[in-house]
């Protein structure tokens, strides 16, 4: 197995840090927002308002579950055109009343199902895309397990975009890009390699701008150690961005997608 595949599973695995992690030791509080206002509420989808160091946020995450029941009831974390809706209107909100938006993203990728497709699943994922694009609050996007394909990048056209040491990012599964390339889902550990996938691939390349370490000269960092840094350094870049003009901050958004 590639060292690349082996980053994949652990990404997958459903013990990972979690949205609600990350809202529960950032925020002193945080009410959840429910709704598209248009057809339903995807539960995949986390999103509300919160509160920390006396700063308002709006914080919105793709949310696994970690039971058979709970992973049912959030879809696996695959939203459907709903859940991006709702995103877009938390968006929106934190932009009319000045907060800050943090992204979280862990998902195999957006929800493909006819139903998907019958209710607009391109078009909200494009909406996604054009609203976060022009958003003149700072925004931050981590990657806190799989970030696939447009269901993931639908949430992360922001100022910067960070990644936990063991999570990936990729145009699709491995299984996926083995199963068009080779005709054999059983060569994703090759493909893998291939895809460059990982954090450390995806930094040298400047897709993303940081990675949070999950281990530590090969032992595996403490959970809440895992945590706290990420907090930590959540509130700095905040801080940092919200130091810059709105000009400033759309421009070198602007430049940081053109690049690639």
């Amino acid at each position: 197995m590639s060292q690349a595949y082996e980053k994949v599973l652990k990404a997958r695995d459903l013990k990972r840090i979690s949205t609600i992690d990350i809202i529960e030791n950032l925020t002193d509080w945080f009410i959840e927002l429910h709704g598209d206002r248009h057809m339903e509420d995807d539960k995949s989808i986390i999103g509300g308002i919160g509160m920390y160091d006396g700063q308002p946020i709006t914080i919105i995450g793709i949310q696994k579950g970690r039971t058979t029941r709970e992973n049912i009831e959030r879809n696996f974390g695959s939203v459907g055109p709903g859940g991006y809706r709702k995103a877009i209107r938390l968006v929106e909100q934190a932009n009319k009343f000045n907060r800050p938006i943090l992204t979280l993203i862990n998902t195999a990728g957006a929800h493909a199902s006819p139903e998907s497709e019958e209710t607009g699943i391109g078009e909200a994922i494009a909406q996604s895309l054009l609203t976060f694009a022009k958003v003149e609050v700072p925004t931050l996007s981590i990657i806190l397990g799989e970030g696939g394909s447009g269901g993931a990048l639908a949430l992360a056209l922001t100022d910067e975009v960070w990644m936990l040491e063991n999570s990936v990012y990729s145009i699709l599964s491995p299984e996926g890009f083995a199963s068009i390339l080779w005709k054999d889902a059983k060569l994703a550990s090759k493909a893998a390699d291939v895809m460059k996938l990982t954090a450390s691939d995806l930094h040298e390349l400047k897709v993303v701008e940081k990675i949070i370490p999950e281990i530590n000269h090969g032992v595996p960092l403490n959970r809440d150690v895992i945590l706290k840094r990420t907090i930590n350094d959540i509130k700095a870049k905040f801080k940092e961005l919200s130091q810059l003009d709105v000009d400033t901050r759309l421009a070198n958004r602007n430049k940081r997608f053109r690049s690639f």
